[in-house]
This record gives C-alpha cells, sequence and structure tokens, in this order.
C-alpha cells in the first residue's frame, strides 16, 4: 500500500521531463531549420568542355565559399545537371530543376540557342534564369518576351566592330554575327566573300575527313582573311590542324577568331597552339589587380588542378568570373529580401538592381543584360602561347592602357592602330596581302574578251590593253579581266577596278561637211576686230585731217574732198611728202599698226584657204529626237541602255552595230544619222575616217577603261601603281601614239573647225592703244600751240561782255580757218556782231597767202598779214 502513491508521482515527473525534452527538441529543430535554410539553385552547363569545367570549378568554390560561413543564414544548394549544348536536352533538364528540385534561379547557359528555350520555360514559371551569353543583335521586344531573363554578357556587335578594326588596320545563332560583321566591314571597305557553316561535331563520323572536304570551298576563293565566329572545343582544334595542312595558315593569310574560340586558347595543348600561330583573338578584358579576382585565382588554380589533372592551363576565363559573380549575385540578393519577403517578381526586380564589382568587373544591369560597353583584349598566337597586343575601347579605337580615363571618358594613349606588333602566320611580321597569290602549280587565270568592236583595243594575242598586260607580266602574272572594259559605278560594287589607263566618255560621230564660203574672207578677223579696226581708221584719218587742215593745201577745200583727202591719206600715206612732224609720228604707228594688221590677215586668210574646213552636219542631240532618225552604237556594251535611260532615245531608233568596219556603211545607207561611240573608239575611228566624219556635242564622261580584279584583290592596287608610274614616265603616251596614230589619208590638211580659230581683238588691244594714244597726244600738243597763238593775238581785242558760247565758237573757227580769222575779225567794220559758222570755208583764193604750220610761231608780222590779205580781197 505504501507503493501506490510513488507510481502517479513517478509518472507525472516523467511525463513533465519528457514534455520538456519535446519542446527543447522542437525549439531547436525550429532553429536549425531556420538557420539552415536551402536556396537551390540550376546550373545548366556543358560540364566535360573546357568552359563547363570552369564554369563548374567557380561555381563550386563560390558555393563552398558561402556556406562556410557561419554568419550567413541561408545555405545554398546546387544543381548541375549535364546539357552537352544541346538546346533540347537543356529545355528538359530545366523542367526538371523547375519541378523536381524547385530550383529558385537557373544560370549558365552557354549558347543562345540553349538560353532561347531556357527563358520560355522559366518565364512561364516565374523562374529567373541568369544566361552567360548574350545574343549578337538583341531581337525586338526581348524583355516583353523573356522576362525573366537576366544576361550576364554584352552583345557581339562590339567584337565585329573590333574584328573590322583588326582588318582595317591590317589591310585596312551566330547568323546574327553574320548579319552584324558584313555591316560592320563595309564601314572598313570590306566584305564577306564567302560564308562557310562546318557541320556539329557530334553528326559526322570522320571529323578530319569532313574538315577538309569544307576547306576545300575556301581554297578556290581568293581571299585569305578568315574570321571564324562559332565553333566548338572539339572542331576548333580539327579546323586549325586541318586548315594548316591545308596550306590555309600561311604568309599572305589571316586568320582572327571571336572571344568563342580565344576562351579556348588557355586548355589547347602545344600541338593545337600550334596550328593556331599567327591567329589573332578577342578576349574580355577583366582587372587582374583586385583583391577579389586574386582570392578567386588562387582558389581556382589549385581547385582546377586538383580535379582536372589533364588540363596543362588552370587559367580561369571570363565565363568562370560570371559564374563566380552570378553567386554573389544571388547571395545579395537574398540578403535584401530577408525583411521584404521573397517572391519570383521580387526575385528577379532585385537580381536587375544589382550594382557591385565583381571577379569580372562591374555588375549592373540595364534592359536585361550588362549595361557597361566591354573592354576587349587583342591577343596573338606565338609559338605554343599567346600574347596580349593591345586593347580596343568600344566607339574609341585602340588603346594601350584601358585604365587611361578623364572625367570626358577614355582620351590618351589613344590610336586608330594596333600598337603592339603582331606575328601574323607564316611568322610573317608584315601584314598580309589576304589573298592567294598565283603560284608555278596554281597559276592564275586572265579573262580576255573573245569579240570587241574595235580590234584595236583588245584581240586574243593583240591590242593595246593586252600589250600593256604583257609589258607588265615581266615580273608577275596576274588574275584578272584585261580589255576595253569602261569603269563603272554599278560595276564597282562587284569588281575591283584599277586606275583607268585610258579616258572614256561617250562622242557624236556624224558625216562631215566642208565649210568653204564665199565670204572665208572676213572670217580671219571677228566681228570685233572688224568694229574696233574700222573706229580706230576713222579716229587717225580724223587726227590727220586736224594736223594737216591749216598747213597743208591738200586738206582744204570743199568737205567731201577733206574727208576724202583724209581717207585716201590714211591708205597711202607714204606718197604724201609735205606733212608736219606731228602728223609724221601719228603716221608713223599707224603704218606699224598697218603692217601687223595686213601680215596677220594674210596669215590667217592663208591658213583658211589652204586647210580643208569640216564641219558636222548634225549638231544638236534634240535635232536627232525632233526628227526621229536612228543612231547607231555598238549594242553588246552599256551604251545601249545608257541612251535609252540617259538620253531618252527610243528603243527603235537605236542600231546595234557589231564592228567598226560597219560604221561606214551604216552611214552611206543612211540607216543611221549619227553614232554614239565611248571616247577611244572614236578617236580610232575618227583616225581612219577623219575627212568623211566627224565628232560633235560635248563628251559625257565616264570612269576610263581599266582592268578587273576580283573584289577586294590586293593586286588591284600593284596594278594601279604601275599605271600611274606608265603615265608619269610617258610610257602610256607613247603606247597611244603607236597604235592609234591616224592613217596615211588622215593628214595635216584636214581639221576641224575649231583648229584655226577667227583673230580677235584681244590680240592686238595693246597695239591700238598704242596708236589711240599716239593720236590723242599729238592732238593735244596741236591744241595747245593754236590756243597760245590765238591768245596772243587777240588779247587786246577781247571783249569780256561777250558770251562764253561766243568765244568757244571764235576759238572753233580759229581752229579750222587759223590766221583768216584774225584777220577777218581786225577788219571787220560790225566786230560785236556774233560769227556766223554757215560762213567757214578754206576757199581757194586765200591759199597762196596763207601761213604755213611750220610757221607756227610767226615769221611775218601782223602788219604783214593785213596788207596782204585786202590785196587779195580786191582781184
Amino acid at each position: 500500500m505504501m507503493s501506490k502513491p510513488k507510481t502517479p508521482a513517478l509518472a507525472l515527473w516523467l511525463f513533465f521531463f519528457v514534455f520538456i525534452c519535446l519542446l527543447l527538441v522542437l525549439s531547436n529543430g525550429g532553429e536549425t531549420t531556420n538557420a539552415n535554410k536551402l536556396i537551390k539553385i540550376g546550373a545548366i552547363i556543358d560540364i566535360h568542355s573546357r568552359t563547363g569545367r570552369e564554369e563548374k570549378t567557380a561555381l563550386d568554390i563560390a558555393i563552398q565559399s558561402f556556406n562556410s560561413n557561419d554568419s550567413n543564414n541561408h545555405k545554398l544548394s546546387l544543381h548541375i545537371p549535364d546539357s552537352g549544348r544541346n538546346p533540347l536536352l537543356a529545355a528538359t533538364v530545366a523542367r526538371k530543376l523547375i519541378k523536381e528540385q524547385e530550383v529558385e534561379v537557373i544560370i549558365g547557359l552557354e549558347t543562345w540557342e540553349e538560353a532561347v528555350v531556357v527563358s520560355d520555360i522559366g518565364s512561364r514559371a516565374q523562374v529567373p534564369v541568369l544566361s552567360f551569353v548574350a545574343p549578337a543583335i538583341t531581337p525586338p521586344l526581348a524583355t516583353a518576351r523573356w522576362p525573366f531573363l537576366v544576361r550576364m554578357a554584352n552583345e557581339d556587335s562590339k567584337q565585329m566592330k573590333c574584328i573590322a578594326a583588326i582588318i582595317d588596320d591590317a589591310f585596312g545563332s551566330e547568323s546574327g554575327k553574320l548579319a552584324i560583321l558584313p555591316e560592320a566591314l563595309q564601314d572598313v571597305g570590306s566584305e564577306v566573300e564567302f560564308r562557310l557553316v562546318l557541320p556539329p561535331f557530334s553528326s559526322v563520323i570522320n571529323p578530319n575527313v569532313a574538315v577538309h572536304e569544307e576547306l576545300k570551298k575556301l581554297q578556290k576563293k581568293q581571299s585569305r582573311v578568315f574570321v571564324v565566329l562559332h565553333s566548338s572545343f572539339s572542331m576548333t582544334i580539327h579546323l586549325f590542324e586541318e586548315a594548316k595542312k591545308s596550306g590555309l595558315v600561311q604568309k599572305d593569310s589571316a586568320w582572327i577568331v571571336t572571344e568563342a574560340i580565344s576562351s579556348y586558347l588557355d586548355s589547347f595543348n602545344s600541338s593545337v597552339i600550334s596550328s593556331m600561330e599567327g591567329t589573332s583573338g578577342i578576349k574580355t578584358y577583366y582587372s587582374e589587380d583586385t583583391s577579389l579576382y586574386k582570392k578567386f585565382y588562387t582558389n581556382f588554380r589549385t581547385t582546377f588542378r586538383n580535379k582536372y589533372h589533364e588540363e596543362d592551363n588552370s587559367q580561369p576565363g571570363i565565363n568562370a568570373l560570371r559564374a563566380y559573380d552570378s553567386i554573389g549575385i544571388i547571395t545579395q540578393v537574398m540578403e535584401k529580401l530577408k525583411s521584404d519577403g521573397k517572391s519570383p517578381k521580387k526575385l528577379l526586380k532585385k537580381i536587375l538592381s544589382s550594382n557591385f564589382t565583381g571577379a569580372s568587373g562591374e555588375v549592373c544591369f540595364e534592359e536585361g543584360q550588362l549595361s557597361y560597353d566591354p573592354i576587349l583584349r587583342i591577343v596573338n598566337v606565338i609559338g605554343k602561347r599567346y600574347k596580349e597586343l593591345d586593347f580596343w575601347l568600344p566607339g574609341i579605337g585602340f588603346s594601350r592602357d584601358p585604365r587611361v580615363k578623364n572625367e570626358t571618358g577614355y582620351v590618351s594613349e589613344i590610336s586608330q592602330d594596333l600598337g603592339g606588333r603582331v606575328n601574323w602566320p607564316g611568322d610573317s611580321k608584315l601584314a598580309p596581302k589576304g589573298w592567294a597569290m598565283p603560284t608555278d602549280e596554281k597559276p592564275l587565270i586572265i579573262g580576255v574578251p573573245a569579240r570587241t568592236s574595235f580590234e584595236k583595243f583588245v584581240k586574243v594575242v593583240d591590242g593595246f590593253c593586252l600589250f600593256f598586260l604583257v609589258y607588265e607580266n615581266q615580273w608577275k602574272t596576274y588574275d584578272a579581266a584585261v580589255g576595253d572594259i569602261t569603269i563603272l559605278a554599278d560595276r564597282a560594287d562587284h569588281v575591283e577596278f584599277t586606275q583607268p589607263y585610258a579616258e572614256s566618255g561617250l562622242s557624236m560621230i556624224v558625216p562631215a561637211k566642208s565649210e568653204d564660203s564665199a565670204w572665208i574672207f572676213v572670217k580671219p578677223f571677228t566681228i570685233e576686230m572688224w568694229l574696233v579696226t574700222a573706229a580706230i581708221l576713222i579716229y587717225t584719218m580724223f587726227i590727220v585731217w586736224v594736223l594737216e587742215h591749216q598747213s597743208n593745201p591738200e586738206f582744204r577745200g570743199p568737205w567731201n574732198n577733206q574727208i576724202g583727202t583724209a581717207l585716201w591719206f590714211a591708205f597711202s600715206s607714204l606718197f604724201f611728202a609735205h606733212i608736219n612732224n606731228l602728223t609724221r609720228m601719228v603716221v608713223v604707228v599707224w603704218l606699224f599698226v598697218v603692217l601687223v594688221l595686213n601680215s596677220s590677215y594674210t596669215a590667217s586668210l592663208t591658213s583658211m584657204l589652204t586647210v580643208k574646213r569640216l564641219g558636222p552636219n548634225v549638231t544638236d542631240i534634240k535635232l536627232l529626237k525632233r526628227a526621229n532618225l536612228k543612231i547607231g552604237c555598238d549594242g553588246d556594251s552599256f551604251v545601249r541602255t545608257y541612251l535609252e535611260k540617259v538620253l531618252n532615245f527610243k528603243s527603235y531608233n537605236i542600231e546595234n552595230v557589231s564592228s567598226e568596219y560597219k560604221y561606214e556603211g551604216e552611214f552611206k545607207s543612211h540607216r543611221i544619222a549619227a553614232a554614239f561611240l565611248e571616247l577611244p573608239y572614236g578617236k580610232v575611228f575618227l583616225s581612219h575616217y577623219c575627212k568623211q566624219f566627224t565628232t560633235s556635242t560635248p563628251t559625257y564622261q565616264f570612269g576610263g577603261l581599266g582592268f578587273v580584279f576580283q573584289k577586294g584583290s590586293p593586286i588591284a592596287k600593284d596594278f594601279s601603281r604601275a599605271i600611274l608610274q606608265f603615265s608619269e614616265n610617258g610610257f602610256l603616251l607613247s603606247l597611244e601614239k603607236e597604235w592609234f596614230s591616224p592613217s596615211l589619208e588622215c593628214s595635216a590638211d584636214v581639221t576641224d573647225s575649231s583648229t584655226t580659230d577667227s583673230l580677235s581683238i584681244r590680240s592686238f588691244w595693246g597695239l591700238y592703244l598704242i596708236s589711240g594714244a599716239t593720236s590723242t597726244l599729238c592732238f593735244l600738243i596741236l591744241s595747245m600751240r593754236l590756243l597760245k597763238k590765238y591768245y596772243r593775238h587777240r588779247v587786246d581785242n577781247i571783249d569780256e561782255s561777250q558770251s562764253v558760247w561766243i568765244k568757244a565758237i571764235r576759238v572753233a573757227k580759229y581752229f579750222y580757218l587759223g590766221d583768216v580769222v584774225l584777220v577777218q575779225r581786225e577788219a571787220s567794220v560790225a566786230p560785236d556782231l556774233e560769227p556766223d559758222i554757215n560762213e567757214w570755208s578754206s576757199p581757194s583764193t586765200l591759199d597762196s597767202g596763207y601761213t604755213n604750220m611750220d610757221n607756227l610761231d610767226g615769221t611775218s608780222s601782223p602788219a604783214e598779214t593785213e596788207i596782204k590779205m585786202p590785196l587779195q580781197t580786191q582781184n
């Protein structure tokens, strides 16, 4: 009975103990769950590739580093299925990660094709997807189409522009890259000649044979600048090994690879690297000086070597750095969401708002991708390694130091050329031509037109064009199309032209007619020349009359006699002996003018009479079209199209003439009224038919005649340089004289109407000026003498009350009649009456007592003059 009370007490204490323990367990269990809450992350990568191994190593380091920190309130759980870079497999494993593993974020994805399909799945499930790749060109509305896609990479457009800059410096879905690259190359004057797509490595039985067959297509092309945009690790190895065996990696060639290929350089063995010798590549720049990078770099090299002993190189690439930073993005986001609560949209928003400096550089996003333009490194494979040549700054150029900047950006140490010295394939230090040059084993082919309208320009074994080419081929044989090929803008879009070796244009050939005329004797002088000559003759005649009127009886009498005498004197001055000194001066100059005019007129007229002058019978294109006349041209050239499209001739009015020898018959049969030939052909035609035809209307200019090479061929530049040298040293001119000299029939007595032009006043104005100035000077001297004498004799008889008009008339009358006026005025009964100007005359009855102008100073006294004059009037 005493034991009964103990049993309930023990049971009570036992129950109480179990209850306390249960509370402790539950409490501790809850704290453990919160403290070790797992964040599940899915990583879709190709774990068997070098890039996948680097990414997996970087992810393991980041996860281990985070989980080992006891201060963190949650842990990370990483699930890494293998996608093998297969988009379908990537989609399958993405569904499993979301449904079965319940991951909150998916990272990785090394190709854009994988990123697209996984992003579609992630967007539907509202799971953020961090991709290590971006498209070559961001598709329109990418953010709306894949709202949960975050691209930890930049577009490939910057790489394509960098490649174009390298090509320009050296010479001057991957379908997106193929769209960008041609556009970037066009900006530097280059273009893509051929696109080669290699099959997937997994789809071929014998990769070496498959690659070799594809490379045969490249061997047939002339271009030797190869740009490798994208390839798998294994296919890249086979590509360069077979390219070297095929002779495509040698002198005069250039190989440029994008980051998709250059990222393999750290993992290729020495034999693969040697097959890529001289290759230039692009790698994204990241700073190696930060403490975060140095810490990661040490851990990465140790971990990578321990896991993958077969790898020769343990250097991390840009994808490894981005994989490491992706874990940093997630952990920072989780810390921010502790107090805000977690949801898919909040998680995505926090990821997109990330802004920090990671091992790969700046990490911040704009419109779903990295917001900053990447700085690219230019690397060059040399020996068994590669070296860094330069940096390329988007929109700026090359630089030796990417860190040189100020407030406005990168400003110093900028260049448009590569700073480092490039080792090109074949260990060449000079920039390659990038073109397949001819060899004895593989000579290049020259195309020659089989038929041409003018055989002097080109035959299969002869001709002006081929003679020039044979001369040039003393050094080398060139692959070209030679002949009478006109340089045109639309043709230049498809081929490479040399400098023109002959001018080119369109001229109109028409039948010639003689320009003989009954009025040819007036053609030696122009109309202006005749008018000015007549004017200077009349002026000289007037001056001579003024000088001789008072002193020479031959120049007195009725007006018609005086004019006739002065005019005759101008033509026969040598027959007049009694003239004063001033007149002699005028006459000497006038005789010199007459002598020059006479000689020039005789020479010009002789030339016009002895040289047969030909002129066109049709001078205007408009006349041809108005009269609906037919014209001829070479139907196999571009000229017919030019006549129709530019000059607007009707198609039915254009006749095709196949040979130069048929034009004459076409004209004689009146089938055509004019022929339109290119300028060189027109010269050849007129050199044979210069007496029958001539050219009319201005020439329509073209680019000239040149030789043709394939687009981008550097040989065209060498050939152009040779053409310029031949032009400068006169060799080209001597060729033209040899091949295009006129026929024997076209002698010097046949010319066009522009050969002997009429003489114009421009050739004689100086002579006329001297003659006119001399005559004027003599007239002024005579006027001063007469005025002096007049005022000396009239000073006592001047009536100040007389008007200026009366005084002027008296002076003029004295100039005309001389001393007679003085005598008559002094003998007048009414001296104040106004003079009658109608009484001006030089009567012959006064001639015997008239004072000679040679004695203007006066040898007879006024009294003597007064006595003589009345005696004469009394008779």
